[in-house]
């Protein structure tokens, strides 16, 4: 039983390296600058799932640490006043992938991609997805994007082959104000 249930967890995470994927050569961007990359990034949107379940004011901090990078996901679980929710993985790059694309660990022995899809030439907003399109996240640096922006980022994602009337906008209310709350 307990080997069954670990299966199917591996499964919704993101499937582990053993049980094969779909790749899309041309789905990732072509370079991310990690150095650039890193800091804090607000969830604008994104697949509901659920490991997600119930959060608002999501947001993830990337360091780069030695061989790997510190990811730290918050949020606010029911509601921008809920109690704050805080998990801490790693994220690996994948070799020859000129860091567009990484493998995340929140829990060992599970490790979910984590593709970069679209990148502003400033690292001000990106798209992150999955090599079979499960997942999909808007990121911004800043708690509100503008709708062109936002837009012209769905339409990224369909062409694609992302299902983006799946997407969920985040409440990110507790993070728009100057002093983040």
């Amino acid at each position: 039983m307990v080997a069954l249930l670990v299966v199917v967890l591996s499964l919704l995470i993101g499937g582990c390296v053993f049980l094969g994927r779909t790749e899309y050569p041309d789905h990732t961007v072509d370079r991310v600058d990690l150095s650039k990359y890193t800091g804090r990034w607000y969830e604008i949107a994104s697949f509901p799932n659920w490991f997600q379940k119930g959060c608002t004011c999501t947001t993830a901090d990337y360091a780069l640490a030695d061989g790997h990078v510190t990811v730290t996901n918050s949020c606010r679980k029911g509601s921008p006043q809920g109690s704050l929710q805080v998990a801490t993985g790693k994220a690996y790059v994948v070799p020859n992938s000129n860091n567009a694309q990484l493998r995340v660990q929140f829990q060992w022995p599970f490790k979910g991609d984590y593709w970069v899809i679209a990148l502003d030439e400033d690292y001000q907003y990106a798209v992150v997805g999955h090599p079979q399109k499960k997942y999909l996240w808007i990121l911004s640096r800043d708690p509100v994007m503008d709708a062109a922006t936002y837009g012209r980022l769905v339409g990224i994602a369909a062409a694609k082959g992302y299902e983006v009337s799946r997407l969920v906008k985040t409440d990110q209310t507790c993070n728009d104000q100057p002093d983040g709350g």
